[in-house]
C-alpha cells in the first residue's frame, strides 16, 4: 500500500492551513467591495445598465436593424426589462438600503448580496436565451430573486416591531405575483394578460411612489429647502393612496370581469388627489434645488400621467400606450433617478450637491418623456419613439459617468450611513 513518507505529510500539513487562510482572504475581501456594502450600490449601476442596454435594443429592433428573439415576445420583453429590470430593481435596492436607517439593524451585504446579485443577472441571461426551458428557468430564479427581496426585508422590519412599515411587504409581493403572471401568460400565447399585468404592475408602483414620495418629498423639502415644517392632512393622504390602490385593483378586474365602475374615472380622481397633496408641499421653494425640483415635479407627473390615462378611455386623440409613458418615463423615470441621485451622494458620505451634469439628466428624462407622448399623438411615432430612446440613453450615460465612480469606492466620511 502507498504511504507518505514524513516530510511529504510535513509538506501537505503546511500547505492546508495557508489555502484555507488563502481563501478566507479572498472571501474576506470579496465582502468589503464597495458595491457589496448595501443593495443601493450594485441595483442602481446594473438597473441603470439594464435600462441603457433595454432601451437600445428595443429602438434599434423598432428601426428594423435586426430580429429580436428571446423566450418572450420583443414588446413583453421591453416592458419586463424597463418595469422589472429597471424600476423594480432600483425601488428593492432603495428599500434594502433604507430599513437599515428605519430599523437599525443592518441590511443584506456581502456574499448574501452577491448571490442576489448573481440571481438578478443569471435572470437576464435565460431571458434572452429564446428556449422554453430557458424561460422557465428566468421565471424560477426571478421567483427566488423575489423572495430573496421580500425575506430580507421583512425579516428586519418584523424584528424591530416596525410596523410602520409593514405596508411595503404586499406591495414587493403584489409586484413579485404581477412579475411571474407576466412572464408565463405571455409564453402560453396569452400576450394581451401579460401586458394588462405588466400595466396594473405600472399603477401598483404609481401606489409605492405615493407611499414614498409623500413620506420622504416633504421631509427633504424642509431639510434641503429649510421650510418650516411640512404637516399634510393625514386623511388627505390616506384618500390619496386608497385610490390609487382602488384604481389598480379595478384595473385589474376589468379584464376578466364587468366591474361597478370604470378604472378609468378612478384614475382621473386619484390624479387629481395626489396634485391636491402637492399643494401642501412647498414646492416653489424647491425650485432652484435639482434634487429638490426634480422629486416634486416627479411627482407632479404621477398626478398629471393618472389624469391623461383616464382621459384617453374617453378620447381618440390620446392613445392609451402613450399616455401610460407619462407615469414610466416622467413620474417613475424621473423620481427613479432623482431619489439614486441623492441615495448615492448621502449613503456614501458626500454632501448633497450633484454635479451639474444631473441637473442636464433631470431634463433629458423630462424631453424622453414629452417626445415619447406628444410626437405619437401627432402620427410621428418612430419620430417620438427614436426621440425618446436617444434622451433616455444620454441620461443613463450621464449617471453612470457620475456615479459609477461614486458607488464603487469607499464612503468618504463616517456619517452613521453606509
Amino acid at each position: 500500500m502507498f504511504q507518505l513518507i514524513d516530510s511529504e505529510l510535513l509538506i501537505l500539513a503546511h500547505e492546508q492551513p495557508q489555502e484555507s487562510a488563502s481563501k478566507s482572504n479572498i472571501t474576506k475581501k470579496v465582502q468589503e467591495l464597495p458595491v457589496l456594502q448595501l443593495a443601493f450600490r450594485s441595483f442602481f449601476l446594473l438597473a441603470t445598465l439594464c435600462s441603457l442596454v433595454g432601451v437600445g435594443v428595443w429602438i434599434l429592433f423598432l428601426n428594423g436593424y435586426f430580429v429580436l428573439e428571446a423566450a418572450i415576445n420583443p414588446t413583453s420583453l421591453h416592458m419586463h426589462e424597463m418595469i422589472f429590470g429597471f424600476g423594480a430593481t432600483v425601488a428593492t435596492g432603495f428599500l434594502l438600503t433604507a430599513v437599515q436607517t428605519w430599523t437599525g439593524l443592518p441590511s443584506i451585504k456581502g456574499l448574501a448580496l452577491l448571490a442576489v446579485i448573481t440571481l438578478w443577472v443569471c435572470v437576464r441571461v435565460f431571458l434572452h436565451l429564446g428556449t422554453d426551458t430557458s424561460l422557465f428557468v428566468a421565471v424560477a430564479l426571478q421567483t427566488m430573486w423575489w423572495l430573496s427581496i421580500i425575506f430580507y426585508f421583512a425579516k428586519l422590519v418584523i424584528i424591530s416591531a416596525n410596523h410602520r412599515n409593514l405596508q411595503f411587504i404586499p406591495i414587493l409581493a403584489l409586484l413579485m405575483l404581477l412579475n411571474i403572471g407576466f412572464l408565463l401568460t405571455d409564453f402560453y400565447g396569452h400576450s394581451d394578460i401579460a401586458i394588462h399585468l405588466a400595466r396594473t404592475a405600472i399603477l401598483m408602483f404609481c401606489v409605492l411612489m405615493g407611499v414614498v414620495g409623500g413620506r420622504v418629498i416633504p421631509f427633504f423639502t424642509v431639510s434641503g429647502a429649510r421650510t418650516a415644517p411640512i404637516t399634510p392632512p393625514n386623511n388627505l393622504s390616506i384618500a390619496t393612496i386608497s385610490a390609487s390602490l382602488l384604481c389598480a385593483f379595478i384595473f385589474f378586474l376589468e379584464k376578466f370581469v364587468t366591474t361597478p365602475i370604470p378604472s378609468s374615472l378612478l384614475m382621473i380622481v386619484a390624479g387629481a388627489l395626489h396634485l391636491a397633496r402637492m399643494l401642501f408641499w412647498r414646492s416653489m421653494s424647491a425650485k432652484r434645488i435639482p434634487l429638490l425640483w426634480s422629486l416634486h415635479l416627479s411627482y407632479a407627473f404621477v398626478g398629471l400621467g393618472l389624469i391623461t390615462l383616464g382621459i384617453s378611455s374617453y378620447s381618440n386623440f390620446i392613445r392609451f400606450g402613450d399616455a401610460l409613458h407619462i407615469l414610466t418615463i416622467a413620474a417613475m423615470g424621473l423620481m427613479i433617478f432623482s431619489m439614486m441621485s441623492r441615495v448615492s451622494l448621502g449613503h456614501t458620505g458626500r454632501k448633497l450637491q450633484p454635479s451639474k451634469a444631473i441637473s442636464w439628466l433631470f431634463l433629458l428624462i423630462i424631453a424622453a418623456a414629452i417626445t415619447r407622448f406628444a410626437l405619437p399623438t401627432m402620427s410621428q411615432h418612430l419620430l417620438g419613439w427614436n426621440m425618446s430612446a436617444a434622451f433616455w440613453i444620454a441620461a443613463c450615460i450621464i449617471f453612470l459617468t457620475v456615479y459609477f465612480p461614486i458607488l464603487t469606492k469607499p464612503r468618504i466620511v463616517d456619517t452613521g450611513r453606509v
